[in-house]
């Protein structure tokens, strides 16, 4: 894992692109590449997890030197794609990359669908003067790009566009607004910020003689296709398939460690992990906590680890912190995200950087893949134009509190009409543009922040698209979500574990923001106020009402907190 950059076109992209890599420095810490010609430049910064030696340094080169590779995660049937091309390709190294690079020299950009795992890349053609790039088949690596006078910018993360200074971090006034009338990001190319795009999940794109083109080279719609088969010959194939993730996703030259809370997927990830790699196999497990337990998910998690090899580290987020992890986390993540719970990952992910993890496993992908929330059970009510707030009975926003030219320039997101099931309609608006572009947003940020690869064994697409194809049956039972993937967890987890109710990710966010975050609160409340987006003293008041009222939705007070701390940033951060 990793950060790729480059500027292409520009008479200063030598220089430019140093700004680039220094901007994301985070994510590579283990070393820095450039290729540079007159008016061209690529850049990386590397987070050493595969051939740790100096041959594993990007930019990479073919033999002939014609193409320059940045790449950015990792491709994890690397071993057996190698096997199939050394006879083609004279290999040097010991990387994915290369791997990446020959099967791209030889197969094109056919080669994307040989690949399992999670990637953003770029190859360049030195003597075309083309540029070709692709990302995964579920956006779990970033790629955003500019394009400004003829010249294109690209890069892992938007502060490093930024940072070349040749366009101006100006709000995108539209994503803004349907963010705080909806709740929504994430959900289209456009970022909080003009002129800055990300190229969609299973996409690519070539940029030749000034001219962009996209397109996508995996669409999951093409995969569906109704599983007729018995139930137990699916078992089968996905207890093997659960497995093989995983056991993939072992593959690194540094430690590997998982993020451990009490739900169903995180402790059929722990089970599966033993059962790959022995009971007696001394993992990390990483969990974050508050003191509140109402919240925190230890005793699950107790029950899930006893009598094992497990090495438990309890990471706790402490009230007092909050300013600090919110300011830091809101500079890496660029735009707007989670709240207090994603503070809670960030202990984990900073803890597992000091004990020399730099490699977590976490259970991202299950309950879209396979029917897990609560609402698939009501598919055909869901509001497709407005964000899905978990364990909330009411949808607040601070819609009241924009102006009116403002609130009018909120886009009205198009109903997603992926397929005639209406289940499987609402499995595809979560993977492909709300729950997993924000969820993955929010997790390579936050990992990152802490160079840390953050690596998803559940969103590998032979599981997501098995648990597709299923008849709803298979999916959903009994009043419960993930029937199949349940029926498993029961030979492999404590019952207490796997029988517990499903429950969100929270913390104490509703009750210390009312109370204890209460001035820190208002003084960012107040800094956004200052902004003519939102009407005098009405955030104010809100937040007021609020703490009197105390709603059990506290997400439209942090899109009021994430706006003063996007909006309103202070670089220097600790």
């Amino acid at each position: 894992m990793c950060g790729i950059s480059g500027i292409i076109n520009h008479k200063d992209a030598g220089s430019l692109i140093l700004k680039m890599t220094d901007a994301q420095a985070h994510r590579g810490p283990d070393a820095k590449g450039i290729y540079a010609n007159e008016v061209d430049a690529l850049g990386h910064n590397r987070l050493s997890i595969i051939d740790l030696s100096e041959s594993g340094n990007q930019p990479l080169y073919s033999a002939d030197k014609r193409y320059v590779i940045i790449f950015n995660g990792e491709v994890y049937n690397y071993t057996e794609l190698k096997i199939k091309l050394k006879e083609h390709y004279h290999f040097v190294t010991q990387t994915d990359t290369e791997v990446v690079l020959a099967a791209w020299l030889i197969w094109g950009s056919k080669c994307l669908n040989e690949f399992i795992g999670m990637f953003a890349f770029a190859i360049w053609d030195t003597q075309e003067k083309k540029l070709f790039a692709a990302r995964d088949r579920f956006g779990v690596k970033p790629f955003h790009y500019s394009i400004v006078n003829n010249t294109f910018l690209f890069a892992s993360e938007i502060k490093a566009i930024h940072a070349t200074g040749l366009l101006s971090r100006e709000a995108n006034e539209e994503i803004w607004a349907t963010y705080f009338c909806n709740g929504l990001y994430d959900f289209n190319q456009q970022t909080f910020w003009n002129n800055i795009y990300k190229l969609p999940a299973g996409h690519q794109l070539i940029w030749e003689n000034n001219k962009l083109i996209i397109s996508n080279w995996y669409n999951i719609t093409d995969r569906l296709k109704a599983d007729t088969r018995k139930q137990e010959e699916i078992e089968v194939e996905l207890l093997y398939l659960l497995e093989d993730a995983v056991r993939l996703r072992f593959r690194a030259d540094v430690p590997v460690g998982v993020c451990l809370s009490g739900g169903l997927d995180s402790s059929l990830l722990l089970a599966l992990i033993q059962k790959v790699k022995g009971k007696d196999f001394p993992i990390h497990a990483f969990t974050f906590y508050t003191g509140d337990e109402k919240y925190d998910e230890l005793p699950w998690v107790q029950q899930m680890i006893k009598d094992s090899a497990v090495i438990h580290h309890a990471c706790k987020l402490t009230v007092d912190e909050i300013p600090r992890l919110a300011k830091k986390i809101s500079h890496h993540m660029d735009e707007p995200y989670g709240g207090i719970p994603t503070l809670g990952m960030s202990k984990v992910f900073e803890k597992s950087a000091e004990l020399g993890v730099k490699v977590l496993l976490d259970g991202n992908g299950m309950d879209e893949g396979w029917g897990g929330y609560d609402y698939y059970q009501k598919a055909n009510t869901v509001d497709f134009t407005r964000g899905p707030v978990q364990g909330s009975s009411k949808v607040l926003s601070i819609e009241n509190c924009l102006t009116d030219w403002f609130k009018n320039k909120t886009i009205k997101p198009p109903k997603a009409q992926y397929h005639s099931d209406p289940v499987i309609n609402l499995q595809l608006r979560d993977l492909l543009m709300s729950k997993i572009p924000r969820s993955m947003r929010f997790a390579d940020r936050n990992s990152m922040a802490y160079s840390i690869e953050l690596r998803e064994p559940f969103l590998d697409h032979r599981i997501i698209e098995l648990g597709l194809n299923q008849p709803l049956e298979n999916k959903i039972r009994n009043g419960k979500g993930k029937y199949l993937v349940r029926k498993i967890a029961q030979q492999l987890i404590p019952t207490q574990v796997g029988e517990a109710p499903k429950r969100a990710v929270q913390t104490p966010q509703r009750e210390w923001l009312a109370n204890e975050l209460s001035n820190w609160a208002k003084t960012l409340i107040n800094s956004a106020e200052s902004n003519d987006w939102f009407k005098p003293n009405s955030l104010q008041t809100e937040f007021d009402a609020y703490q009197k009222e105390m709603p059990d939705n506290s997400f439209y007070i942090w899109q009021m907190i994430n706006a003063a701390l996007s909006l309103n940033r202070d670089e220097q951060i600790s």
